[in-house]
C-alpha cells in the first residue's frame, strides 16, 4: 500500500509543512496571512490544500466565501 496523503493536518505539522517554527506560523494564521484552521470533533485541523492554495497564489479572501 502507498503513503496516504494528508488532507488536514495540525498547527505543528502545518508548521512544517511551510518551513516555519510553530510560533511563526500561528501568528501569521491570527494576522490573516495564512488560513484559518477548521474544527474537526473539538480539533483543530488546517486543510492541506489551503495552504498550498497561498503559496500558488491561489488563496481566495474570506469575504469571497459563500455559504
Amino acid at each position: 500500500m502507498g503513503r496516504i496523503a494528508l488532507i488536514a493536518v495540525a498547527e505543528r505539522t502545518a508548521a512544517k509543512m511551510m518551513d516555519m517554527k510553530p510560533s511563526d506560523f500561528r501568528r501569521l494564521v491570527q494576522s490573516g496571512s495564512l488560513p484559518s484552521p477548521v474544527r474537526i470533533s473539538g480539533l483543530e485541523r488546517w486543510r492541506v490544500s489551503d495552504l498550498e492554495a497561498v503559496l500558488n497564489g491561489n488563496a481566495m479572501n474570506e469575504d469571497e466565501f459563500t455559504w
